[in-house]
């Protein structure tokens, strides 16, 4: 089953990554087809310029030709009539010829070749100028001749080659206007199979696509269905887990409590026979001090050294012994009792709460010198008791643990991370090793110097609670440095069936 979830996880892979390969190609496409337009749009315009263009030519060129075709006819009706009439629309006629020039010379200033026929046309038409001036000058004999010989003028010659240099500049232009449009033509072509092979890309990528997605989804509301099932399965296996693993914690401390419940009776017996231990010394010692002040006979050396040494130094042992078992026997039954209790939450104010405790432990941080400084701290709902021993705890180790001969500070800060409240107690006081990190959460370890009263319990018992309220806690140390424990806990923690 593992391998079949395997291969079937690189197919998904495999599919959104072809996915995303062909929507990349799509967008490809589109980004192809928008250029392409951006193109042609571009090159349309340039062609329908350059038509404009060359249609603006071909009419100025007409225009001329008009005007000049104008000109002399006005000038043969002059010549024959003598009607002054002929001399102004001649002279209008030269006028709009030399316009249509100048407008012809500036619209073909990109074409060297029309440009140096427009440079012939204006000699042309100052010949012409010239010819006119001088067959009006004639009179009599001469007059009769030109007339005679009109159509070998030098006018007429004027205006035939102005004729023909208009006709071939009309030739040139109509055979741009033919280029501009083919080439126009081709672009539209051009542009269309563009369009057209980039919408069969489209239709053929976003037909394979949308199979995949297809595919992909089936395949997903499959897995999905597979994990629903085992989701459930998982959970089922986890409350089981969780209500053998709840039975056993109970039968831990039903059985720390009857253990060390048990122990404190024959406890109690060594602690009271050994007080009859010390009363029988003391009473032997009182008769030896008698027999020696009344000059009875001793008793010898070894024993005399037994009952004044050994005896006693062997009833301290047993002593502080049973004394440490005493308060180990205690801490269990306290941990017990505590592991027993039902826990209540409730609206939690933190600052206040932290103020009680460093109220009770005032004595001690006056006697010490310490600076206590406590910040604005989040509001949480927990159980009160339980968050006030793992402060407490966590506080009177930084104030047990300073560094003789500097001033003592501790900080209490909080802040919320992630949806949950973290409480920090920071010390500059002697710190940890941190290979002892997790070693001083464990039960009767301890790490440093053993200079302070204590059985290792406390911070086991602080991390065993922050778990219960659904928390942890950790440190942050360096030796020489100081402390910093943190106590991570939700801000708004349910009971639930904890204790069931």
């Amino acid at each position: 089953m593992e391998s079949m979830r395997a291969a079937s996880l690189g197919r998904d892979v495999r599919t959104n990554r072809l996915i995303i390969l062909l929507l990349s190609v799509g967008f490809a496409a589109l980004l192809a087809a928008a250029v392409a337009a951006f193109w042609v749009q571009r090159q349309n315009e340039d062609d329908g310029q350059m038509v404009a263009h060359t249609l603006a030519v071909e009419a100025g060129l007409g225009s001329f030709a008009s005007a000049n075709e104008r000109m002399e006819t006005a000038r043969r009706g002059l010549l024959l009539t003598g009607n002054p009439a002929f001399s102004k629309l001649l002279g209008e006629s030269g006028r709009a010829a030399r316009r249509q020039l100048s407008d012809l010379e500036r619209l073909v200033a990109d074409n060297s070749e029309q440009r140096r026929r427009v440079a012939r046309l204006g000699m042309l038409l100052d010949a012409y100028d010239r010819n006119h001036r001088q067959s009006i000058a004639l009179t009599g004999a001469a007059r009769e001749q030109m007339l005679a010989d009109f159509m070998n003028d030098g006018a007429v010659a004027n205006v035939r080659a102005a004729r023909v240099v208009v006709g071939r500049m009309l030739d040139d232009e109509l055979a741009l206007l033919r280029a501009r449009a083919a080439r126009q033509k081709r672009t539209q072509a051009l542009f269309n199979a563009t369009l057209i092979a980039t919408g069969l890309l489209i239709l053929i990528v976003a037909t394979v696509t949308l199979w995949l997605v297809r595919k992909n989804l089936a395949e997903l509301r499959t897995s999905r269905a597979e994990l629903a099932g085992l989701n459930e399965d998982l959970e089922d296996l986890v409350d089981a887990r969780t209500a053998e693993l709840k039975r056993a914690n109970a039968e831990i401390q039903r059985f720390a409590y009857i253990v060390s419940h048990d122990l404190r009776s024959p406890l109690v017996n060594v602690m009271g026979f050994t007080a009859e231990l010390e009363t029988a010394r003391r009473a032997i010692a009182g008769y030896l001090a008698k027999s020696d002040s009344e000059g009875w006979q001793s008793p010898d050396k070894e024993t005399r050294l037994a009952i004044e040494e050994d005896l006693p130094e062997s009833i301290g042992f047993i002593r502080s012994s049973t004394q440490k078992m005493d308060r180990l026997i205690n801490a269990i039954l306290n941990l017990s009792r505590q592991g027993r209790r039902t826990l209540a939450p409730e609206p939690l104010d933190l600052t206040a709460l932290v103020h009680g405790i460093v109220d009770s432990l005032q004595h001690r941080i006056a006697e010490t010198e310490t600076v206590v400084e406590i910040g604005a701290l989040p509001a949480i709902a927990n159980d009160r008791v339980a968050v006030e021993q793992i402060l407490s705890n966590l506080i009177e180790n930084a104030l047990k643990y300073l560094e003789p001969g500097r001033a003592g500070i501790i900080a209490v800060t909080g802040s919320i991370d992630h949806g949950r409240a973290v409480l920090a107690v920071s010390d500059n006081g002697r710190g940890i090793d941190p290979r002892d990190h997790e070693r001083i959460f464990d039960l009767f370890r301890r790490s440093g110097v053993q200079d302070q009263s204590g059985e290792g319990i406390g911070l086991a018992h602080a991390r065993a609670l922050a778990y219960r309220l659904g928390g942890f806690i950790e440190v942050h140390s360096a030796l020489g440095e100081g402390s910093t424990f943190r106590l991570i806990l939700p801000i708004e923690w349910t009971s639930g069936d904890e204790n069931a």
